[in-house]
């Protein structure tokens, strides 16, 4: 099914809702998230939260879990927004309008979370978040975070190898235009999601050929040269074709096989912004150790956030966010149990 072929969707009540919700979360105390939650989400809103969170339905579980935890250690919290943009789902036919949020969660990093221990200072959070929203409130809801990427913060480096790429209070997009509040022409975004999609294909092929293109070529097809990979802790941020592939790609398809795409639970782009979640997208073995974990038997889930922007016919930008925790959890290793020892 093609974007085309469809209405043209009128998004900006969802992208109002879901910013009045966050204009109410900004105000947020321990004892008063859970209602101001109650006012936007869904009385069975699904939400999907990375390792220690995982799956909750409704407010108070989604509270109890994440929010009051957070809010206990971060005070005079700020949500610095990079990125926002709205769009029809690709998943389910582009029937479901869904809200796109990724930045910091920037506070006083006041009291211990989660065993990571306070600093006494600014700390940030990165963050990308997805909201469906359907029938004036938000009923399915996803938000990644990167606790690795907190850790490093606190003076804690609890993985087995350094980062083949490079720590960084990740910044927003070069063109500083990623805040789409205002209506975008449609066809921009139709054009998103097929580079999108394209790239998709291209790394799909590469993997199922006997002949692959060599990286450069493979990465050219869909990549402008001066690429930006903002990837996750553990991995790191990588700058330019050849250093992305130096960096990032020859490390992970040296230490990870058998790789299984599993979906996405959605897809979407507005203007010149797209992006996905998955829950898993990939499994995949550790079969020539990867991230200092030694090779090991086990089949670990990859759930992952990507978001792009576009320059021209190319992506130009990514910011990456996976579940490292659930990742090296599935292989045995506990890095916030570790914290306690």
């Amino acid at each position: 099914m093609n974007m085309t072929n469809l209405p043209l969707p009128d998004l900006q009540n969802a992208k109002s809702l879901v910013q009045r919700h966050y204009q109410a979360l900004a105000a947020a105390t321990p004892d008063t998230v859970g209602g101001i939650l109650r006012q936007s989400l869904h009385p069975e809103c699904h939400w999907y939260g990375m390792h220690p969170f995982h799956e909750q339905t409704g407010p108070e579980a989604i509270a109890e879990t994440f929010w009051v935890p957070f809010l206990n250690a971060f005070s005079r919290v700020q949500r610095r927004e990079d990125i926002f943009f709205a769009g029809l789902n690709e998943m389910d036919g582009f029937q479901g309008q869904w809200t796109c949020s990724m930045g910091h969660l920037m506070g006083l990093f006041d009291a211990p979370f989660l065993n990571i221990p306070a600093t006494g200072k600014m700390g940030f959070l990165r963050y990308a978040e997805f909201n469906k929203v359907d029938g004036g409130q938000i009923t399915q809801s996803a938000l990644f975070v990167d606790l690795l990427h907190l850790m490093l913060q606190a003076g804690l480096n609890p993985l087995r190898a350094p980062q083949t790429g490079v720590h960084l209070v990740q910044p927003g997009p070069i063109t500083h235009d990623g805040l789409l509040h205002q209506p975008q022409d449609p066809t921009e975004g139709t054009r998103t999601l097929a580079r999108i999609n394209h790239m998709i294909g291209s790394i799909d092929h590469a993997n199922a050929a006997k002949e692959p293109l060599i990286p450069q070529e493979e990465l050219a097809q869909d990549w402008n040269d001066d690429m930006i990979w903002w990837g996750p802790a553990g991995i790191g941020a990588t700058y330019t074709i050849d250093r992305y592939i130096a960096q990032h790609q020859q490390p992970f398809r040296t230490g990870l096989a058998g790789r299984s795409f599993n979906g996405h639970l959605c897809r979407m782009a507005e203007g010149t912004y797209g992006g996905f979640f998955g829950w898993p997208n990939l499994t995949l073995s550790n079969t020539g150790g990867f991230m200092g974990v030694p090779v090991n038997e086990a089949r670990a889930d990859m759930r992952v956030v990507d978001v792009y922007r576009r320059d021209g016919d190319k992506l130009a930008e990514n910011w990456i966010f996976i579940d490292m925790l659930h990742f090296l959890n599935m292989q045995g290793v506990d890095v916030l149990g570790e914290l306690t020892g």
